[in-house]
């Protein structure tokens, strides 16, 4: 028997939010990291290091992929897509004037996912349910290792991951392969909202972080202004 979904906001499925939180809390923490380093001196290995670097992909592939999960449940990704693209480009004018730009970072790519998948759902919900894990896997390895191993120093293909000499983005997150994480989401969150994962997972509640989930949009545009703040705060209390 199939579990009931919800459908209400106050019936959401806590675990998704929460991971989501999570990813938020991690990816708010590496910034501040950034932040202490850029602005404030600290030792470069504080955010630049084997296991941050690592650790950094992860958890933005958790968050890109839950944002694949969250399409099957929203009720339009257009408009989701447009509100995201929206708040990006609030992000690349605001970084472009502290000259640290973000030309496409999480949410360019996020809103370009989702407005691609508002488009095309209809094409990759017919295809058969075994295929799309597979289409997605492969075109995740095979365009990381194309970005990866094939050198193209263009000013034209910095969407796809190929970028020249000159380009600059504090954040950057291409299509190549990011966009198959995103794919796979959805057709994971396919099964979840049919009610096909264990009954456990509609039902685990979770302290705090499912609220920070809830509102990942918001801490994403407001967290660095806060961070910056914080820092130079900091840098203020420090001076000789």
């Amino acid at each position: 028997m199939e579990n009931e979904i919800p459908q209400t906001k106050k019936q959401r499925i806590e675990l998704i939010d929460a991971l989501r939180g999570l990813a938020v809390i991690l990816m708010v923490l590496h910034h501040f990291l950034f932040d202490l380093v850029e602005f404030l001196g600290a030792p470069e290995w504080l955010f630049s290091n084997p296991v941050f670097n690592v650790l950094h992909y992860v958890f933005a592939g958790v968050f890109i992929g839950l944002s694949g999960v969250s399409s099957n449940f929203s009720r339009s990704n257009l408009k989701r897509g447009l509100q995201t693209l929206a708040a990006a480009l609030l992000i690349s004018g605001v970084t472009y004037l502290m000259k640290t730009p973000i030309v496409f970072g999480v949410l360019h790519l996020l809103a370009f996912c989702m407005l691609f998948y508002g488009v095309t759902h209809k094409f990759w919900e017919k295809l058969p349910k075994a295929v799309m894990p597979v289409f997605c896997v492969l075109g995740a390895v095979i365009s990381a290792y194309c970005v990866a191993n094939i050198k193209v120093e263009s000013s034209h293909l910095w969407l796809f991951g190929w970028t020249a000499p000159d380009f600059v983005s504090y954040d950057y997150f291409p299509l190549f392969p990011w966009i198959f994480i995103f794919l796979f989401g959805t057709w994971l969150g396919a099964f979840i909202k049919a009610g096909k994962f264990p009954d456990w997972f509609y039902k685990t509640k979770v302290p705090v972080l499912p609220a920070v989930g809830r509102h990942a949009l918001i801490i994403y545009l407001a967290h660095q202004p806060v961070l910056y703040g914080v820092t130079m705060l900091i840098k203020l209390c420090l001076a000789p």
